[in-house]
Order: structure tokens, then C-alpha cells, then sequence
């Protein structure tokens, strides 16, 4: 129904899903995916990068601290147990895609070499 309401008022469609976009698509109807939209708009962070991280609690692993992008991106700290609480300077050492998102693993400025 709300493509044919699309349709007759010459609209174009918003969605976050996927199904409705595809059809959509098909029938020619100009589709904003907001999904899409946010993952285009989300920062590339790259090895070697320089964040400041907010290190909020402690990691699954003995060491570990994790904080979190602006964006709600994890960041794994080794060794950042010991800044829980504090801001911190870490440099980015992998990036891993995940079916919930990316995630990010990182090291303590001063203890990265």
C-alpha cells in the first residue's frame, strides 16, 4: 500500500527495510535506505589511526578497557584497564566487520611502538 500511495503522489520512499526497499527499487520509485545511509556516514578508522577514547569499563580479557566511538562503535583497549574512567590517547591496531557492526581493537599511545 505504501508504495502505490508513493507511486500515485510522485513521492519517493524512507525505509530501513530491506524487503520494501528491494521492491520499491523494482517498481522504480526512488528509495532512501537510512541503513545505508548510516553506514556511508560512519568515520573509516584505519591501523595506525590515533583516537581519544573514553576507556568506560573493563574488557572480556585480563587488561583490556572498552570505550566507545561517537557513533556507538566498540573499541577494545589492551592494556587499558588501568584508564577505566579517564580519556585516553590509543592507537588503533585492527578493525573487524561483525554481523552486529565493527569493532575496533586499539592500544595505549604510550604503550604502542
Amino acid at each position: 500500500k505504501i508504495i502505490r500511495l508513493a507511486k500515485y503522489y510522485h513521492g519517493r520512499l524512507m525505509t530501513v527495510d530491506y524487503n520494501l526497499n528491494r521492491v520499491a527499487q523494482i517498481q522504480n520509485l526512488i528509495v532512501l535506505n537510512v541503513n545505508e545511509l548510516n553506514n556511508a556516514l560512519r568515520p573509516v578508522v584505519l591501523p595506525g589511526e590515533r583516537l581519544k577514547i573514553r576507556i568506560i569499563q573493563a574488557g572480556k580479557d585480563a587488561g583490556q578497557g572498552v570505550g566507545y566511538l561517537e557513533d556507538g562503535t566498540m573499541v577494545v583497549v589492551e592494556g587499558g584497564d588501568s584508564g577505566i574512567g579517564r580519556e585516553r590517547e590509543v592507537v588503533v591496531t585492527r578493525v573487524f566487520q561483525t554481523v552486529a557492526g565493527k569493532m575496533i581493537f586499539a592500544m595505549l599511545e604510550e604503550k604502542y611502538q
